[in-house]
């Protein structure tokens, strides 16, 4: 009988320890889960955050006017600060990357003090000018290292404890390729201080108003999904899943979507004349087989094909065998930013990637544009005198209110950098400045 006794406590003793393990083990993995959430996005953060501050410092050197220059200063100013706070959420106590951190502290405190005093009585001196060219140099060398960092953490699955665990084991920490990206970092940061002496595709900033330009019946969900079939370029067999917005939405939609073999769509149309807001495809993409020549042409013929009329390219780059391609609606020879389109073409086989149509279809109306008050000559002395400027246009754009506003646009280079500027065609300033973003690096290409 005390046998029996025994085992039964031994075995309700058993049973208490494999629960309280488990429990505890338990509570050890969601704390690990927890915090390389929250290091993987400070890190993706820092990346974000690094490639605006590029962006940003470009565009203030193309600026020519202090009432823009001050406010950019202050956007500078408050990225570098939270850059610097992703950076010291990092488990980067035991690696020195002090230079990067003091670059960050050092791009704060000048754009700060600068934008705090009055530009136009106090502007920028010769040596404040090199200043900025420096800190421009040296962001876009950090940017392009914590880009590659960032494809070595999504391509090989990296995790961050791993690369703490390698930094407390300093035997180890050649093994770890997110060490050693991090390790690159500082040391590009070497390089480019001792070789330097010194989206958007909109050009847009549209309220969040309701959508002007929708036009016809009200589909039933047989309908849209015809219309899907249309956009996608699907044929009947594809397994589709369809749902339509709730009651009281401002603009009725239908979210359509699929997944097979692989591909995943996904698309928004409207309920009244089914008209397509955004387009989605996700797929794994081949080597590249056409042109971005080539793949401009397709996306011309999709946006024919979809009844988008007078549409002109202003801009194409290539991502990852992904070509990219912006248009503009162009009335009477004026080019119209507030209704962009958007085409993402694949360029192994032609297919249609993607489609933003979201600002065409809340801004594009009929327009009464008036002539400009200003010729194009004095509208180029509002330049920058160091842009060299290629080519320009009439075109309207949203200012800072979300108003629209006649400019003239000129397409510049400064230096390896090209910029469009927007001079206000009534009053001859300095509207917006947009920096043209550099195709992403094909990292795969170099590793």
């Amino acid at each position: 009988m005390y046998r029996w006794i025994t085992i039964t406590l031994l075995t309700v003793a058993l049973i208490s320890v494999s629960i309280w393990g488990y429990y505890t083990n338990k509570q050890k993995n969601d704390l690990y889960v927890q915090a390389e959430n929250e290091y993987q996005r400070s890190f993706h953060e820092l990346t974000y955050n690094m490639d605006v501050l590029n962006d940003q410092i470009g565009t203030s050197l193309a600026m020519n006017s202090p009432d823009k220059l001050s406010p950019q200063f202050v956007d500078i100013w408050r990225i570098s600060s939270d850059a610097h706070a992703n950076t010291g959420q990092l488990p980067m106590g035991l690696l020195p990357i002090h230079k990067t951190e003091q670059f960050l502290s050092e791009l704060g405190d000048f754009t700060y003090q600068t934008a705090v005093r009055d530009l136009d009585d106090d502007p920028l001196t010769d040596e404040e000018t090199a200043q900025l060219e420096e800190f421009y140099q040296q962001s876009g060398q950090i940017r392009d290292e914590l880009r590659e960092a960032q494809h070595v953490s999504l391509s090989d699955g990296s995790r961050w404890m791993d690369a703490e665990q390698t930094l407390l084991n300093k035997d180890e920490a050649e093994e770890n390729d997110m060490v050693n990206s991090f390790q690159t970092v500082e040391d590009s940061f070497d390089t480019s201080t001792e070789e330097t002496p010194e989206d958007s595709t909109t050009s847009t900033r549209t309220e969040d108003h309701s959508y002007k330009n929708v036009t016809g019946d009200e589909l039933t969900e047989e309908e849209a999904l015809k219309e899907a079939e249309k956009i996608f370029g699907k044929e009947n067999e594809t397994d589709w899943s369809i749902t339509k917005s709730g009651d009281g939405a401002i603009t009725p939609m239908y979210s359509v979507s699929y997944d097979e073999n692989g591909e995943r769509g996904y698309a928004d149309l409207t309920v009244q004349g089914g008209h397509p807001l955004h387009l989605l495809v996700s797929r794994d993409i081949g080597e590249k087989q056409i042109s971005l020549n080539e793949g401009n042409d397709i996306a011309e013929n999709y946006l024919s094909e979809l009844e988008f009329n007078d549409m002109e390219l202003f801009q194409s780059s290539e991502y990852d065998q992904v070509g990219v391609y912006s248009f503009v609606y162009e009335d009477n020879g004026v080019r119209v930013f507030s209704d962009a389109v958007e085409v993402k073409v694949a360029l192994d086989n032609g297919d249609i990637t993607g489609l933003t149509a979201n600002n065409y279809f809340k801004n594009h109306t009929e327009r009464e544009i008036p002539e400009p008050d200003i010729s194009e000559e004095e509208a180029r002395e509002a330049v920058n005198q160091d842009v060299t400027i290629q080519e320009n246009h009439l075109a309207i754009v949203d200012d800072d209110q979300g108003e629209e506003v006649l400019v003239y646009e000129f397409l510049g280079t400064r230096d390896d950098a090209t910029y469009r500027i927007f001079i206000n065609a009534e009053t001859g300033e300095e509207e917006k400045i947009e920096k043209l973003t550099d195709a992403e690096i094909n990292y795969n290409s170099v590793l």
